[in-house]
């Protein structure tokens, strides 16, 4: 499970890099602009990282699924090398299509430049062509539902069986299982809220609704999980949660060591 959750750390970390720069460095600009090719990279990143997010919690939903479900199969199916294989194929699905999505968009003339958001997304890029895109709004959504609905069929599917077998267990079982899964499922809410907000904009007309808050909105799946998420699993799982008070509890008393060793210095200065 550690090996899910480092990764799903990992992907908020370059979430994070390809959003963070660009938006920096357009605040400190008097003419916030980026070029063609750096706004396409960044669609490809974003849209990626989306994805990968969505992936990875999708395996963390199956790791939790044979953990509590198939308990004593465990060590056999959640293997080194399937853990390996799995996390090869949710990052490489992903960027296979988001390429290809990103190909029919680099396809289109540009006849508009201005984006009313602060980062590039596809659609966004789309919607500035002046050429018939049906083809990328089809394959828009048949993207949403490949990186989107099949994760998020995958994560119920699992939940909906854990549910069946804690139903049937004892109440130290369901405790503990709810202990183990309340980590997954708020960082499963929070990303779908944030997202669910992102593709609404995409595919319904928000005109009427204030700029800044379809701004504050769009930047939700990029602000909020890589900030929470290590919150999350750092309070409730409780191996993280006591590594980490160790580890501040050592940076302390080594800080009172140097403070006490310091002093004895500076006494024994003084006193010669």
């Amino acid at each position: 499970m550690y090996i899910f959750i480092c990764n799903l750390t990992l992907n908020g970390v370059y979430g994070s890099t390809a959003f963070y720069p660009n938006c920096l460095a357009n605040l400190l600009s008097e003419t916030p602009s980026i070029s063609r090719t750096g706004c396409l990279t960044q669609v490809f990143f974003m849209h990626t990282y989306a994805s990968f997010e969505y992936s990875v919690l999708a395996l963390m939903a199956y790791d939790r699924y044979v953990s509590i479900c198939l308990p004593l199969r465990y060590n056999s199916i959640i293997t080194p090398l399937k853990v390996t294989q799995l996390l090869m194929f949710v990052y490489m699905y992903p960027i296979c299509i988001i390429l290809i999505h990103l190909i029919l968009t680099i396809r289109l003339p540009l006849c508009g430049f201005i984006i009313e958001k602060v980062y590039c997304d596809n659609w966004s890029v789309v919607r500035l062509s002046c050429s018939d895109v049906s083809v990328n709004s089809a394959f828009g959504l048949l993207v949403t539902v490949i990186v989107m609905c099949l994760p998020v069929t995958v994560i119920i599917y699992s939940y909906v069986r854990i549910l069946a077998v804690c139903l049937k267990s004892t109440k130290e079982a369901r405790a503990k299982a709810l202990q183990t899964c309340t980590p997954h499922l708020l960082s499963f809410t929070n990303y779908c809220i944030a997202t669910f907000f992102e593709v609404l904009q995409h595919r319904v007309d928000l005109t009427n609704v204030p700029y800044i808050l379809r701004v504050l909105a769009s930047i939700d799946c990029v602000f909020f999980p890589p900030i929470l998420n290590p919150i999350i699993y750092g309070v409730k799982l409780q191996e993280i949660r006591k590594a980490t008070i160790k580890i501040l509890f050592r940076r302390k008393n080594n800080s009172v060591e140097v403070s006490v060793r310091n002093k004895e210095k500076i006494t024994s200065l003084s006193n010669t």
